[in-house]
This record gives structure tokens, sequence and C-alpha cells, in this order.
């Protein structure tokens, strides 16, 4: 005789697997810290509910799940009170610009958005889901995404090159109605300019006072320039391999050709380093490296910002010898490092807590200023013009800042 469902013992959930049980085929990477870490993935799903009866079941799936669903199809908005919508990101790449490798392929980006997922939780209290496509095409990887987003309450964009990241990101926010960010333009941004505030603040001086040079003409580069220059910056031209981007160069693509109608009032037309000379504050977002002499041809009370990775462009205690007053770095073994989850996770935070349609400019300037101002005037140093990312005021004061524009500008639904 067949045992009904009700007469038989249920089995326990499924504990979360113990890291260093994960895996199959154990191999002597996991001696090295790293990839024993890793070995599983850094993340995965739990139940929020339990299912340890058969009333549960029937709550959890069908029946009971059918009337949910009937009340999603009359009123989709209720997907965000009867769903997982109101709290889930979609962190999707192409794996075609992973940190400071380049073109490595989607499957070889997922530990990359796992850690971002990872990062979304624990300084959020965001839930978030990697999705690495096999698909470079604009148009095809826009209509993938399209596809994907009823899940979701937001789209992080992650390690897609330039300029293709500037298109992608337009035509999703253009066909969505969730917030879509681009994480490697906009986080970068709003976490330099929070740091330039500060720095300025220590050295008494306004942004207005200062001019500033940009040393790569990527998709951070171009986000952390736009982001400087509608905060009122005194003047600020940015550098790619060839030189200064400037009207006069006719191999500019759109997007840096755009941007040079707006920037380099000086017109300055040489090199990188050449741009140094008088300058106040340099901002490193490339994998180039920048001379001593250079350094000491800048401005007295210099602030210096070399955040390539793993290598920045100048070594923090040699721009110091040579002058500067404020170094920041992409690092985490040297003072002030510029990283982005003292932002991300606050700012869709912020935005998914109102159900914002999107985030707007203004809610990424107040971002930075959430951000700056958690540095009080008697914490401010030299080595303390920006947060620790462990520092527990920072989630909350970005999130309330963004959540508060967002009504003010008239894009949340709550």
């Amino acid at each position: 005789m067949t045992a009904r469902l009700e007469d038989r013992t249920v089995p326990a959930p499924v504990p979360p697997r113990d890291a260093t049980a994960r895996g199959t085929t154990p191999s002597s990477r996991d001696d090295d810290p790293v990839f024993a870490l890793h070995r599983g993935g850094k993340i995965e799903v739990v139940s929020s509910v339990p299912v340890e009866t058969r009333e549960d079941l029937s709550l959890a799936y069908t029946p009971g799940v059918a009337r949910v669903c009937t009340a999603i199809a009359d009123d989709l908005d209720l997907a965000y009170d009867y769903t997982w919508k109101s709290h889930t990101v979609a962190v999707v790449t192409d794996g075609t610009a992973v940190l400071g490798l380049g073109d490595i392929g989607p499957t070889a980006a997922l530990p990359v958005m796992e850690g971002k997922a990872l990062l979304f939780k624990q300084f959020g209290g965001i839930d978030a889901v990697p999705i690495c496509l096999e698909v470079t095409d604009v148009d095809e990887l826009v209509d993938t995404v399209v596809r994907l987003a009823p899940a979701f309450g937001g789209i992080n964009l992650e390690d897609i090159s330039a300029p293709r990241c500037f298109e992608i990101e337009r035509r999703l926010q253009s066909r969505l109605d969730i917030p879509v960010f681009h994480d490697d333009q906009h986080g970068t941004a709003i976490v330099v300019l929070a740091a330039l505030r500060n720095a300025a603040r220590l050295t008494g001086r306004e942004l207005a006072d200062l001019r500033v040079v940009v040393s790569g003409a990527g998709a951070a580069g171009l986000a952390v320039s736009r982001m400087i220059l509608e905060a009122g910056i005194g003047d600020l031209a940015v550098a790619d391999s060839k030189g200064m981007v400037h009207l006069g160069r006719e191999d500019l693509n759109g997007e840096k050709r755009m941007f040079a109608e707006i920037s380099n009032r000086s017109n300055l037309t040489g090199t990188f380093e050449d741009a140094l000379d008088g300058a106040d504050v340099l901002v490193g977002l490339s994998s180039g490296t920048v001379s001593p002499e250079a350094v000491r041809s800048m401005n007295p009370d210099s602030i210096v910002f070399a955040m390539a990775n793993p290598d920045p462009e100048v070594h923090p205690d040699v721009a110091h010898a040579c002058g500067a007053r404020v170094v920041a770095t992409g690092r985490s073994d040297f003072p002030n490092q510029i990283n982005n989850v003292l932002a991300f996770p606050g700012v869709f935070r912020g935005a998914m807590q109102v159900r914002a349609t999107r985030i707007s400019e203004g809610m990424k300037l107040a971002a930075s200023e959430a951000l700056a101002a958690v540095v009080d005037d008697d914490e401010l140093t030299e080595d303390y013009v920006i947060p620790s990312v462990f520092d527990a005021r920072v989630a909350p004061a970005v999130a309330e800042a963004v959540a508060l524009v967002a009504r003010e500008e008239g894009v949340a639904r709550l």
C-alpha cells in the first residue's frame, strides 16, 4: 500500500552548505584562500517562509499561489507587495569590461557578479541575482534585459564596455519603468564627487575654485567628469590614450565629442601630463602612469585620486612626497578608498523604497552629498575624506537622500 502524503515524514529544509564542503572536485587551488572562499559560489537562495507541512505547501504553492497570481494579473503593482520584486535587483553583464581584466566573457565574469550581489545584500539589504548574458549586440542585449525585467525591481548594469554601455543604459531606461543604473559609471562618480567635496572642504576651497584633469575617457571617466561638472567645478578636462579630449580632434566617438562640447574651457590640447601643470585635482581612471614631475607641477595642496587597480597611476607615498595633500585610491590597503559599495546599495535602497521609476541626476547628486556629509568636521583629515565601507551610517544616509529627491522630482510612486 502506498502511504498518503500526510502520513509521510516531511523532510527538514536543506541547510545552507558549509563553505568548506562546496563543490565536488577537490583542487590544489583550494590551498589559496581566495579560491577556497569561492568554492561553490558566494551566494545562494534561501526560503523566507516555512514549507514544513501540507498546509504550508498549499499556501506557498498550489492552490494558494493562484489567488495571488490572479490578483497581480488584475493589478500589476501588487507584484511589489506579494513577490520579491520590491527588494530584488538584477545584476547584468555581458563580460566585456570586467574589472581591469577586460573582455573575459560572461562565464568568467560570474564571480564578480556574485560578489556584487553579495555586497547588495550585506550593505543595503537588497537581494540581487547575477545574470551573465552570452550576447554583446546592443539590440539583442537590450531586448533580453527588457524581457527579464518583470521579475525585478531594478537593473544594475555591470562591466559592459564603453561606448556601448552608454547606449544600453539609455535605451533600457527609456523602455523600463524601474531604475536602471550602470554602476561603473554612476557609482564611481557618486563616490569620487563625495571624496572631492570633502577634500576641497579640508583644504579650504570650494568646488568652483578647482581645476580638474581626468585621465581616462571610458565609462567611469566620462561619468565622473559629467557629475563633477554638474556639481559646479571650476574647470575640467579629460584625457584618453591619445591626449586631451577637445573639439579639434577628428578621432572622437560620439560620447567623447559630446563631452568635449561641455568641458575643457581652457582648450588644452597637449598630453595629460602637460595638462596637470597648475591643476588642483588629478582623477585617474585609466591604466596609465603619472610621473612624479607631473604631480610636482600641480598647484599647492593638490588632490590626487589615483584609482587604477591593482596599481594606482602614482603610488600614494610618491604623490604625497611630490606635494599632494590628499590622496585616494581604489585599494583597501591605503587610506581613502574610492569604493562603489559606498554608493550603489544605498542608491538602490532609497530608489526602491519609494518605487522610483528611474534614478535621476538629482538623485545621484543627492547621494554624493549625503555620502560626503557622513564624514563630520571633527573626523575629516587628509587620510579620511571618505567614509569606510563598513561605516553603518553610509547606506541609510544615501538611501534617505535618494528617496527624498525622488519624491521631490516626481519619479517616486510611494
